[in-house]
Order: structure tokens, then C-alpha cells, then sequence
């Protein structure tokens, strides 16, 4: 179990910007609308927070949190996350072995580890963003809106391929998204923010089929057109 409390101020006039406490077993996810702190959260676990903003972290582990080594970060945009002029085989930093058994696991074709990153999909980038996110075997994986840039199908084969790495290097995940519906789908807790506090939280199916906020039954009900799936 890794245990996160995170308070975030803003110096202008001290207010409190994100205030929340919790518990990461598995695979929790962040959910919100724009603005809740979700981002920021992930930021200020990082160490990103722009010089306006102060923080207070505490994070306990059962192992040495050294950001690089046992955290990893999967930004939002696969397409502005590598640098363009650069190979991809030039932008990993594991052996060539290890990069050809993410890419087996992840269903990658060999020949794009020597493309340019302008030559692959949207759905190819992110997949090979998640090897290389993956390839020192971190203890915690952040993700942040992964699946925002890519459509409908692919998203749901991200999930899949998420939840394979997950079971062959056995990290635990924290996962920002606005879409509940992907959350339910990827982790098995959900933490609902608004305002930068927390709404509501608890396992994902109890969520989603008995809601106890009126914020988090707005959530639900924008993420699915049909609610035949609460009964």
C-alpha cells in the first residue's frame, strides 16, 4: 500500500488549492472535472508544480520512492511526449532485449524502433511511450489522461495493454482521467475530486452503482449514455 498526503497552496493568497489524503493498493484512479486537482496532484508528486504554488507531500511506501527509478510518467499527449527528430531507438534508455519484449507484449512491430515519431499512429506513440514508461520496472506508474488524444477503440485497447503490463511487472498505478467510465474499466479504486478536495471515493463498482454525491451522479451520468449497466 502506498499512503499519499498532498497539500498544495498558492503563495498569492494562501489558499488551499489541493488537500487530500489516500491509499494506492493496486490501481486507483483520479477522477474529476478540469480543475478538480487531478493534474496538479500528479505534478506536485513529481515535483512540477510551477513557482507560484507551494506543497506539503508525504508519501510512505514499502520502498525507497526515488522519482526516475521507482516512479514513471505517462503524459497525456503521446504526440508532443518524444522528441520528433530523434529515433525512437535513440530515445530509450534499456537494453535492446528488454525493449523487444515490451514491444512483443504491447504489439508492436519491431521495424517502428528505428522510425522517427511523426511515422506512427496515435495509438502506436502511446504504446510506445508505456515501454518505455515501463522499461525499468518502476514501483509506481502515474498516467496522466493517456488515452485523451487517441478514439474510442483504441483508448479501450490501452486499457487492455495497461492492465497487461500491470500483470507482468507488477507496479501499482495511480490514473488521472475526466472519463469515469475508463476508470471503472482500468482500476479497481476511484477517488472522486472536486475543488481540490475529495468528494467521494471507495472500490470502483460502488461507485458507479451507488453513487452517494450528487457531484460524482453528474460524472457517471455524463460518462455513459446508457445506465442500463448501474442495475
Amino acid at each position: 500500500m502506498i499512503n499519499l498526503d498532498i497539500s498544495i497552496n498558492d503563495k498569492t493568497n494562501n489558499k488551499i488549492l489541493v488537500d487530500i489524503s489516500f491509499g494506492i493498493e493496486k490501481s486507483t484512479a483520479l477522477v474529476g472535472q478540469s480543475g478538480s486537482g487531478k493534474s496538479l496532484t500528479l505534478k506536485a508528486i513529481l515535483g512540477l508544480l510551477p513557482n507560484n504554488l507551494s506543497s506539503f507531500i508525504n508519501i510512505s511506501a514499502p520502498f525507497n520512492l526515488i522519482t526516475g527509478k521507482t516512479i514513471s510518467f505517462v503524459p497525456q499527449n503521446p504526440f508532443t511526449a518524444l522528441s520528433p527528430l530523434t529515433k525512437i531507438s535513440k530515445q530509450f534508455f534499456t537494453k535492446e532485449s528488454r525493449i523487444k519484449e515490451l514491444f512483443e507484449t504491447l504489439n508492436l512491430d519491431w521495424r517502428l524502433y528505428n522510425e522517427y515519431p511523426p511515422n506512427l499512429s496515435g495509438g502506436q506513440l502511446q504504446r510506445v511511450i508505456f515501454a518505455m514508461a515501463v522499461a525499468n520496472n518502476p514501483k509506481l506508474l502515474l498516467l496522466d489522461e493517456p488515452t485523451t488524444a487517441l478514439d474510442v477503440q483504441i483508448r479501450e485497447e490501452m486499457i487492455q495493454m495497461l492492465k497487461a503490463l500491470q500483470e507482468k511487472i507488477g507496479f501499482s498505478m495511480l490514473f488521472v482521467t475526466h472519463e469515469i467510465n475508463l476508470a471503472f474499466n482500468l482500476c479497481e479504486d476511484i477517488i472522486v475530486l472536486k475543488d481540490g478536495l475529495i468528494a467521494e471515493k471507495g472500490k470502483s463498482k460502488d461507485i458507479l452503482t451507488s453513487p452517494k454525491e450528487e457531484y460524482t451522479k453528474l460524472l457517471i451520468e455524463s460518462n455513459f449514455a446508457n445506465r442500463e449497466f448501474r442495475k
